[in-house]
């Protein structure tokens, strides 16, 4: 590296690779995948539908989302194993580190882990997708002393996920929720957790690995934690009518800031947001309390309407609305990142696929600033 190069902190407007897989658009708030506004996508679409769109690059046609369906429930069944290692930690332990650990542990038992065909790739891309799932839904009945519930093979990945969490598959307006959310969180470009998944790959290493990594890096709130901060707010407002004086004592003084408005990218709305704001509201109707959504709801409005948020073109983000989502249909706080990359599966596999395809060992440059030609010293002199 030449000294006095430029240096893109973050990799900052760095364009590494082409995809077709989404478009971020932050400036305008659009985001698309192959082709499809995520708006009507998250309106009409079932998960597994979205996995068939970013894996084959078209929507499917009926019998070919069934078959994809029937293949991914049918594969979500956890080794036994695995099953046992998930009843052996330590039930404190942090969900994404569970979740780190039982991903590593399913490429011991996946007939083709080693296998990097894009066959098998393809084979290991739907067992993670519904593997991942089930281990979501497995922990929090674990570690609570539940017997974690086997996935149906007649259900979908939404209703699945509820059902293995509850035991109950006919809550149709959280099924639907989780779906959106599931929808929504699909893919979103050149991300970390998707960098270092396709960093991983590119040096030859296999599906799990790279999202085992993926995980990782998702695990640090920078990326994947910022709707259970944003849930740690509200539940410290507590009541909607405190949502003025929490503003005036903790924003309006620069004490704090708010969780889940604002967004690296996005400078205008988010569009996930707008689609997230309509399912907390509509599950806000038929939850015991309606409060969790009046307290968001009243922040944002009084957000927007400072002076502050409006000339940084801070708005609310994917984080902000999906707290409301998950917590209203029961889950923990901390179960919220394992959400996150449960949704993910399917776009961190789709980039993977593509990495290997037509692959580069990624290997970026550093600008050295540290000294130069310093004299050897012997140790007794040092």
């Amino acid at each position: 590296m030449v000294a006095g190069a430029t240096v893109h902190k973050g990799l900052d407007g760095i364009i590494v690779d082409e995809s077709r897989l989404s478009l971020v658009n932050g400036a305008e708030g659009k985001l698309i995948y192959s082709g499809y506004k995520i708006e009507d996508l998250a309106a009409n679409a079932l998960y597994e539908e979205v996995v068939y769109l970013l894996w084959e690059g078209r929507l499917p046609k009926k019998d070919e989302l069934e078959a994809l369906r029937a293949d991914i429930a049918r594969n979500a069944v956890l080794p036994e194993p695995v099953l046992e290692m998930l009843k052996s930690l330590p039930k404190d332990a942090n969900p994404m580190a569970v979740l780190r650990t039982a991903a590593s542990a399913l490429s011991l038992y996946d007939p083709d882990g080693e296998d990097n065909s894009p066959e098998a790739n393809r084979r290991k891309a739907v067992r993670l997708t519904g593997q991942i799932t089930t281990l979501t839904a497995a922990w929090p009945r674990i570690r609570s002393g539940q017997e974690p519930i086997a996935p149906r093979e007649d259900l979908t990945l939404a209703q699945n996920f509820m059902y293995m969490l509850t035991g109950n598959a006919d809550d149709k307006t959280a099924n639907d929720a989780i779906n959106a959310y599931m929808v929504l969180l699909t893919e979103h470009g050149m991300n970390a957790s998707t960098f270092v998944a396709r960093s991983t790959v590119s040096t030859g290493s296999d599906m799990h690995s790279a999202i085992v990594s993926a995980i990782g890096t998702l695990k640090g709130p920078a990326h994947g934690g910022a709707n259970t901060e944003a849930m740690k707010m509200f539940l410290e407002i507590g009541e909607p009518e405190n949502v003025d004086r929490w503003f005036e004592e903790n924003i309006k003084t620069g004490k704090r800031r708010i969780m889940g408005i604002g967004h690296r990218i996005y400078k205008a709305l988010d569009p996930r947001a707008a689609v997230l704001y309509e399912r907390a509201r509509a599950l806000a109707e038929t939850a015991h309390t309606k409060k969790w959504f009046e307290i968001a709801d009243r922040l944002d409005k009084r957000a927007r309407s400072d002076q502050y948020f409006i000339d940084r073109n801070l708005y609310a983000n994917v984080d902000y609305y999906s707290a409301i989502v998950l917590y209203t249909i029961g889950l923990d706080i901390d179960m919220f990142t394992p959400l996150f990359a449960m949704s993910r599966i399917a776009g961190w596999t789709a980039h993977i696929m593509e990495q290997q395809a037509n692959n580069r060992l990624v290997r970026p440059d550093v600008l050295y600033t540290g000294p130069m030609d310093l004299p050897w010293v012997p140790l007794e002199e040092r």
